[in-house]
């Protein structure tokens, strides 16, 4: 705690130093929201503690207010539709009526070039491909920066644990990004791993994006073998990348981190890549290591993550083609659920203060002038992106995971994905009847299963394990 605090010094020093020198700016609104955001790299550091006070917690709730406002400004927006909310109770409370829910009569056809020519050949494919990327790119995710600094890898703790009953080799690793170009701003990547001890070849590993509770948040552990140590009794590794180790959950965050680093601790252009993008680059990074560590077969690596960091995981799966299967847990909105449909969340809680870092800035107007109909694309094209490698999109029954998350949404769009695995010789979902609570439809390379947990992968975790050995395994 104390080598934090005096890390911390100077970075309030550096603060109370940039605060003087934008004190002649003209705009007082630029002024008041310049003030706030160059408090961001000392503030996004107390989260790291894991317990906040209110006090931080509410300025780090004004400087993503602060940056929220700054990209509508840069975008010419003055106001934006407000999102339901996720209480059933309330009066603006989120849809949950099927029978409205579509507005829509089609989406963007992945297999249709955007000049209306069909995709005829894999060489056709790669092309439309890159077009359907760059609209995510320039309207949803972000662009990923041309350079963006090197990571070095360190083993800061090595040694024989066991898990359950299962021996492994532990490892707990620091990835230092190199900032010369900016030291104001120090990135490292947090991730821990294991392999079974009693491995003779190199093994498969799955990847999670995961959270580190403090103390006094911790959650229950699961009935039975959790998940590590199914991957464990199964013959492989498993990871657990912190992504807000390199990249805070909040737009006050967007000037520290590797997004900020980049820019040098600027504001971001209105096409700059949003936290979701950086996550998944910290997964690539993490990828460069395996390929490195000899207890790894680093062309089996998966990725896996639930909830935002199943958007996540979803980006990463698109972005780093090295990824050999994936597994998008409950992801909604921003992940592998429509756009266009009415139903839980909505764009407009994503391009809200709230939520809008995950994203680029450009995404903000579609909650403003412009609505989801306007989109040049939609998540079924973002999952169509990874094919033709396997994906596994898990969902909670929304009687008990709650009806934000919008699981038939996500099946809707795993329906409308398939048609790019068949195209590509694979097989995706064979029907587009949603089959409801705990019936799989497991049979293909594109698959999709609804457990009858809440919020969690842990009762598909089984299933994708048995999906995945059929590519892991060979």
């Amino acid at each position: 705690m104390l080598f934090d605090t005096l890390f911390l010094i100077p970075k309030l020093l550096l603060f109370c130093t940039l605060c003087s020198s934008y004190s002649t700016q003209k705009s007082s609104s630029m002024k008041k929201a310049a003030l706030l955001l160059f408090a961001i790299p000392f503030l996004v550091n107390l989260e790291t503690y894991g317990q906040m006070s209110q006090e931080a917690r509410d300025s780090i709730s004004k400087l993503s207010q602060a940056d929220h406002q700054l990209m509508m400004e840069k975008l010419g927006i003055e106001s934006l539709r407000p999102g339901p909310s996720g209480n059933p109770s309330a009066p603006n409370a989120a849809n949950k009526n099927e029978s409205i829910a579509t507005p829509y009569t089609s989406l963007p056809d992945p297999l249709i070039f955007d000049n209306g020519k069909p995709v005829k050949s894999e060489k056709d494919w790669k092309k439309r491909r890159e077009e359907i990327k760059e609209h995510f790119a320039t309207e949803v995710y972000g662009r990923m920066p041309k350079k963006i600094p090197g990571v070095d890898w360190e083993i800061i703790e090595e040694k024989d644990s066991l898990f359950g009953e299962i021996p492994a080799r532990f490892k707990k690793l620091i990835g230092h990004v190199d900032n010369s170009s900016y030291p104001e701003i120090q990135v490292d990547i947090e991730m821990m791993m294991a392999t079974p001890l009693e491995a003779v070849n190199p093994v498969p590993l799955i990847m999670q994006f995961s959270w580190v509770w403090p103390a006094s948040m911790q959650r229950p552990k699961p009935t039975g073998p959790t998940w590590q140590e199914k991957m464990l009794a199964e013959g492989w590794g498993f990871a657990m990348l912190i992504p807000t180790s390199f990249q805070a959950d909040n737009g006050a965050g967007l000037r520290a981190g590797i997004i900020g680093l980049v820019n040098k601790g600027q504001p971001r252009k209105l096409d700059d890549w949003g936290t979701l993008r950086a996550w998944g680059w910290g997964a690539s990074r993490a990828l460069d290591y395996f390929e490195t560590d000899p207890t790894v077969d680093a062309k089996k690596v998966g990725i896996e993550g639930l909830s935002r960091y199943g958007k996540a995981a979803l980006v990463a799966m698109v972005d780093e083609s090295r990824f050999a299967i994936g597994m998008i847990s409950s992801s909604g909105a921003g992940g592998t659920k429509i756009y266009r449909r009415v139903y839980g969340e909505q764009v407009e809680n994503l391009a809200s203060s709230g939520e809008y870092h995950w994203f680029t800035p450009n995404f903000i107007k579609y909650a403003g002038p412009l609505t989801p109909m306007d989109l040049p694309t939609d998540a079924h094209e973002m999952l169509a992106l990874c094919a033709p490698r396997p994906v596994f999109i898990s969902s909670g029954d929304p009687e008990v995971e709650g009806h934000w998350i919008d699981a038939v949404g996500m099946f809707k769009t795993t329906v409308a994905a398939s048609p790019v695995y068949e195209f590509l010789g694979k097989e995706g979902l064979k029907t587009d009847q949603y089959p409801g609570t705990n019936v799989g439809l497991l049979d293909g390379d594109l698959v999709f299963r609804q457990h009858d947990g809440g919020h969690t992968e842990g009762p598909n975790w089984d299933y994708f394990i048995e999906f995945a050995r059929k590519y892991l395994n060979y």
